[in-house]
């Protein structure tokens, strides 16, 4: 079987797609496995502040200059990798109290009324 470049950007494309629907179903049980609903609501907060933290992370790298850097040329392992150490970022600083931003528990406060 030969394979075109065209079919091999098909195939990385749905990789990549199988990629966002696992990371959105591995965060989805890490909040639907937390407890109760009021645990639920923390967790599912403080996931939504990594996920702002880590949004924010990855738009103030694109605003950083490049050349002569540490990594050289811009690639998708680097940009991968940069991913990855983001994502984890994101979550170690809103799982922290002492870096937390406190998005989370001011989502937490206004919305457990509503919780039961």
């Amino acid at each position: 079987m030969d394979f075109s470049t065209p079919t091999l950007d098909v195939i990385k494309h749905d990789l990549k797609n199988a990629q966002v629907v696992n990371s959105d179903q591995v965060l989805y049980n890490r909040i639907k496995g937390a407890g109760d609903s009021k645990e639920q609501l923390k967790k599912a907060a403080q996931e939504f502040e990594a996920i702002f933290i880590t949004k924010m992370l990855s738009e103030m790298d694109k605003t950083v200059d490049r050349e002569g850097g540490l990594f050289g040329d811009k690639t998708q392992y680097v940009d991968t990798f940069k991913s990855i150490v983001y994502q984890q970022m994101g979550h170690d600083i809103a799982s922290n109290p002492r870096s937390s931003f406190g998005m989370a528990e001011q989502i937490y406060r206004q919305m457990e009324k509503y919780v039961k």
